[in-house]
């Protein structure tokens, strides 16, 4: 198990003025050593290429129990009056509904599950805690498309997270076809820091959270052109109750959804406990819990009954 500390002095520069150079990341992309749910191979794959599909994280009674969910929450007034719910940029459809593991006792049996958390303690190499959980609805004819980004240098810049010691999972609950939406990949970018340029504005995510184009947190189209020249571009497809796991540094977007088809997953993003939030490093100040929790409270493990 890896014990590494954040450096007293920043190597994660962002949010500048002018470009400076990518950074090649010098921590583990596993951290771990410990028998888990992931073969050698599965990690190995991991760990080149920054992210995972894995078949069947979901059973067909767990995905019809997720859709009823997804339309229940649609109609909870109390909900959608709150700061949790993020609309379409260019209509009032449902974007995103935060605190998933909060708001619904089905998607938080899920989050809390030990399949997912001992994937997540097999990989970060530690207990591991809910820095953000959510559920997306791209909806059909009209989800938008999101820029390219890493989501590490958001929770950097923004939430104070130290080092890239944690990682996605993203569950789907529809099937992802090639033209709906699904979620693009540079496979092994994960291992270079991109900075962005630009200083974060007050109260930045009220804004980029609905935005289809990022101006804040992305990255430089010729920087992004070199790499994925270089190592290329994968779209994740799959069926419903499939997943895909992927390290908080990759580079990855989304294109708009105008087919008759939806794209709604459950984003699950665990932390290790030894990497906890700080002060933001490239911010005014902390943005709400619900994109970032301090509560720091860790994922219980599954004790086998007797």
């Amino acid at each position: 198990m890896n014990s590494i500390q954040a450096p007293a002095v920043d190597k994660y520069l962002t949010r500048v003025p002018e470009m400076v150079p990518a950074w090649q990341r010098e921590e583990p992309v596993v951290w771990g050593t410990q028998d888990g749910p992931l073969n050698s191979e599965n990690i190995a794959f991991y760990e080149q290429n920054g992210f995972l599909q894995v078949d069947s994280l979901l059973n067909p009674d767990q995905v019809r129990r997720c859709h009823e969910e997804l339309d229940r929450l649609k109609h909870a007034q109390d909900l959608l009056a709150s700061e949790l719910v993020i609309r379409e940029p260019h209509s009032q459809d449902i974007r995103s509904v935060f605190r998933a593991h909060q708001v619904s006792e089905v998607f938080s049996d899920i989050i809390h599950s030990p399949r997912l958390a001992d994937m997540a303690r097999q990989i970060l190499g530690s207990d591991v805690y809910i820095h953000q959980s959510r559920v997306n609805y791209k909806p059909a004819f009209g989800g938008a498309e999101f820029d390219w980004h890493s989501d590490f240098e958001t929770w950097h810049a923004e939430d104070g997270m130290p080092l890239p010691r944690a990682f996605s999972i993203s569950l789907s609950l529809t099937e992802n076809y090639e033209f709906n939406g699904p979620l693009m990949v540079i496979p092994g970018s994960h291992k270079t820091f991109v900075p962005s340029i630009g200083e974060t504005p007050a109260e930045n995510h009220r804004t980029s959270l609905k935005a289809a184009r990022l101006t804040i947190g992305t990255v430089d189209h010729g920087v992004l052109t070199d790499i994925a020249q270089e190592k290329g571009i994968r779209q994740v497809t799959g069926p419903a109750g499939s997943g895909v796991l992927f390290d908080c540094n990759i580079l990855h977007g989304s294109n708009g959804n105008i087919t008759p088809f939806p794209r709604s997953n459950i984003f699950i993003v665990y932390n290790s406990i030894e990497n906890k939030l700080r002060a933001p490093y490239y911010a005014p100040k902390e943005r709400p819990h619900y994109l970032a929790d301090r509560d720091f409270r860790v994922v219980p493990r599954h004790v086998p009954s007797q």
